[in-house]
């Protein structure tokens, strides 16, 4: 199925994410299959714009988002059938049928991970988001949040200023700046490279408080697990923890002081089973399993015939950016202009070394372990 008649499913009346979602786990065809399928109205629906689009109120969807997607760069419609759509979300029981997608599609390639917290963060809780953005992001992981004042908005503009991938779901359309006060974060996520803006919601629809729980379930759902920097025992941030939870991803919080009422929600999290935080390598003995697999085919390790883990592709073992490091630190800034490779590029190769054990990040940049190949 092309852009077009996504477009068409996800505006038909009566459906909705999850009754769709069901109908294509039975794999009609196009269209005699979803006719079939389909509840009566919904049906008569599609068979009037398959017959007579320009008398179909499903047109309009159809003409109001490519008018959309030619008035200005770096718009994209994404669904099920394009190269870029985030597989990890065809297994919620409910993933968005399409996602107007603003700024830099290289963010969905990577693994990610959702940071969410409180609003109104401690000077801790902010420092706290704002270090295990930026070392993340310095270690080739996107971080996926949803622009919101607080912790989300703190993360978000760490990762991007430390060069990395950043990603916000937005709870109203992908063209409508909310909260106001983020306008400069916004246009970061919608021009700079490495930054993402998605919506399941089309362009000009305004927030609302009923799509901000609906929109976490994305944030979740994009990512391998999520971090809780800081949490009220009522904060909505509880609620993206209980999504994970349910999608089986890895919850993560951090602890705080028992007489920090912003920190509560962790430690009740914490003591219902989520996975304590000191540092970042305590998220990465979690998820790194998975996370190889989110990296580009040529540098995913492969085993030869005696079990020896070898780099597939065409990148060599002994690759430059390895020859490169050393045991003095050295900024990521640094190996960029080294190796000639870009941000993303060196990021991802160096969380392929990082997971092989050739190298770590130490204060100051990354450094080369004494291993051989």
């Amino acid at each position: 199925m092309d852009a077009k008649e996504w477009l068409v499913v996800n505006a038909l009346p009566g459906m909705g994410a999850h009754r769709i979602t069901q109908l294509v786990a039975r794999g009609p065809q196009w269209p005699q299959g979803w006719l079939a399928a389909l509840p009566s109205a919904a049906a008569t629906a599609l068979r009037l714009w398959l017959e007579h689009p320009e008398r179909s109120p499903l047109q309009s969807v159809v003409n109001d988002t490519e008018a959309w997607l030619q008035a200005g760069p770096n718009r994209h419609l994404l669904h099920r059938d394009h190269p870029a759509w985030p597989t990890l979300l065809n297994q919620l029981p409910d993933p968005p049928v399409v996602l107007w997608a603003q700024g830099d599609l290289s963010a969905l390639e990577g693994p990610k991970l959702a940071m969410v917290g409180t609003r109104r963060p401690t000077s801790e809780g902010s420092g706290n988001a704002q270090a295990f953005a930026r070392e993340l992001a310095q270690r080739g992981w996107c971080i996926v949040s949803g622009m919101a004042l607080g912790v989300d908005g703190v993360a978000q503009r760490a990762a991007l200023a430390t060069g990395g991938h950043s990603i916000a779901v937005l709870g109203c359309g992908v063209d409508v700046i909310y909260p106001a006060r983020h306008r400069d974060l916004y246009e970061q996520l919608s021009t700079a490279p490495g930054g993402l803006l998605l919506s399941e919601h089309p362009p000009g629809t305004v927030a609302r408080p009923a799509f901000f729980p609906r929109r976490n379930r994305i944030v979740t759902g994009l990512s391998l697990g999520t971090l809780v920097v800081e949490a009220t025992e009522k904060s909505g941030s509880l609620v993206s923890a209980r999504l994970a939870l349910e999608q089986g991803r890895e919850l993560f919080a951090l602890p705080g002081s028992l007489h920090n009422v912003q920190a509560r929600g962790c430690l009740h999290l914490l003591r219902t089973g989520a996975t304590l935080v000191r540092h970042v390598d305590d998220i990465l003995e979690e998820l790194q399993h998975w996370a190889s697999s989110f990296l580009p085919p040529e540098l995913k390790p492969v085993a030869d015939a005696t079990g020896v883990v070898e780099t597939s592709g065409t990148v060599p073992p002994a690759d430059h950016l390895l020859s490169v490091l050393g045991t003095s630190p050295t900024p990521i800034d640094v190996l960029v202009q080294s190796t000639g490779v870009t941000v993303s590029e060196c990021q991802q190769r160096l969380l392929m070394l990082e997971l092989e054990g050739h190298v770590t990040q130490q204060a100051g940049g990354w450094v080369r372990l004494a291993r051989p190949w």
